[in-house]
């Protein structure tokens, strides 16, 4: 089956699907709370209105109750006795950040200079969705049908942890069985030279909030016998690492999974050292970078992590000489194989309860957590993924982890029967996703698409 008359309908249609991606990007469809659900559901109808439009066909929302961000699912189903393959990406973005750290507006796509598009789920995931129904529309529009039976599920809820999803799987199931997973909501090692993902790390959230004042007090007329709340957070924080950055929550390495020896020469093999690491992570000159490893990518795939996502008492804009009343903080652990999310959980609570210091009142919330993920890339489905990201980038692809949490994968793989889950994507080392100034590398989501094509084409056989 040529693919090549499909590859020229996508790139003659190419610049209205850039538009289409430039229509989900201005609609800010975050999903975490204190942020407008209406919107989610406003780029839920787009996103539905985009499948349509490109050939999908029993296109609608899926809703589980009142309050949840909706799915939204399509499918073409008229590849009688060829497999059916499932595609995944997300319409839900995270905040935008920093409004003066963005150099263009977050929800106005905008082309730079580089060659990339800029603004919030340019590249994490709206990229993916059109990565799909941009594929779906050039097999369409040059053959009259696809090689393989199609279904799309793009979620809503994946930014927050996708905290309904088994709830989801346990009413859709059937509607999203598949022979084949393909999810497009991952990285590739390098601009212009593809990846897969075999393995992605977990994650746990917690919320923080010390409180020990009615109200803030002057620190001149208070200061000194008055505990303050920011100090006593802090203190708790810094107890979460040792001076060398290695998380000192007791027991939290007790289960991660050793590196076989195969394992440490898949890293040594690995195109990479630290000057790259840096350059791509963007470290300023003098930063020490933490911990012993092969290379840097070891502990970012094999090692549990710990961050402060937030924190806050009073802000940069409104300071003052005060003592604050309460200090808030979010703290994030990514887990790693053989870890246990619940369990994690209760180790990283059960320690900061230990160290809260001098009476505070103390209020803890945990968020949903998600576990972590790993396969092993061998079979046909595999090999036949592999040859379709050396066509699509004219590249050898590279077998990789990702610190990175997609908490869809493993439980919709299990409930699918453990069928073979696909991670490609269109990000790359500069996308920035979940900073301020993300990007799409516009020549990488053109191989993207190709590759996608090509995939479907190698599935048929």
């Amino acid at each position: 089956m040529s693919t090549q008359t499909v590859i020229d309908r996508f790139q003659r249609d190419r610049k209205s699907h850039l538009e289409d991606l430039s229509t989900l990007v201005r609609i800010p469809s975050v999903s975490a709370s204190g942020f407008d659900p209406a919107q989610v559901v406003r780029s839920a109808e787009a996103t539905a209105d985009l499948m349509r439009r490109r050939g999908l066909e029993n296109v609608e929302l899926l809703t589980l109750e009142k309050g949840v961000h909706p799915y939204v699912y399509g499918d073409w189903m008229h590849a009688v006795g060829k497999p059916t393959i499932l595609f995944y990406a997300h319409h839900d973005v995270q905040p935008p950040g920093r409004d003066a750290v963005w150099k263009t507006p977050a929800f106005e796509p905008t082309p730079g200079s580089d060659g990339r598009l800029y603004g919030r789920g340019a590249a994490d995931d709206k990229a993916g969705i059109v990565a799909h129904t941009a594929m779906v529309s050039s097999w369409l529009g040059a053959q009259g049908k696809l090689p393989v039976n199609v279904k799309v599920i793009i979620e809503g809820e994946e930014e927050i942890g996708s905290p309904h999803l088994y709830d989801f799987l346990k009413r859709y199931r059937d509607k999203l069985s598949a022979d084949v997973m393909v999810l497009t909501d991952a990285g590739n090692w390098d601009t212009g030279v593809p990846a897969l993902t075999t393995l992605l790390r977990g994650i746990v959230t917690v919320e923080i909030e010390v409180r020990a004042l009615e109200g803030p007090l002057h620190s001149g007329m208070w200061g000194g016998p008055i505990p303050d709340p920011t100090m006593a957070l802090v203190r708790m924080l810094a107890s979460l690492t040792d001076a060398n950055g290695r998380i000192a929550i007791p027991g939290i390495y007790d289960d991660v999974r050793p590196l076989s020896a195969e394992d440490r020469k898949e890293f040594e093999r690995l195109p990479t050292n630290e000057a790259q690491f840096r350059r791509q992570a963007r470290v300023l000159p003098g930063v020490e970078l933490l911990g012993k490893w092969i290379n840097p990518w070891e502990p970012v795939w094999r090692q549990p992590a710990l961050a402060i996502n937030a924190f806050q008492a009073a802000s940069r804009e409104q300071a003052a000489n005060i003592i604050c009343d309460s200090a808030w903080a979010r703290v994030g652990v990514r887990i790693v194989p053989d870890q246990h999310p619940e369990k994690v959980q209760k180790q990283l609570l059960d320690h900061l309860k230990k160290q809260v210091p001098w009476g505070m009142l103390v209020e803890f919330k945990a968020e949903q957590y998600a576990g972590w993920w790993m396969t092993e890339p061998t079979g046909p489905v595999f090999d036949k993924a592999r040859r379709a990201l050396q066509l699509g980038y004219g590249k050898e692809p590279l077998m990789m982890g990702c610190g990175g949490s997609i908490p869809f994968v493993d439980p919709f793989a299990r409930a699918l029967g453990g069928v073979p889950a696909l991670l490609v994507g269109v990000e790359d080392p500069y996308t920035n996703a979940h900073a301020e100034n993300e990007s799409l590398h516009l020549g990488d989501f053109d191989k993207a698409v190709a590759s996608q094509i090509h995939l479907l084409a190698l599935l048929a056989d």
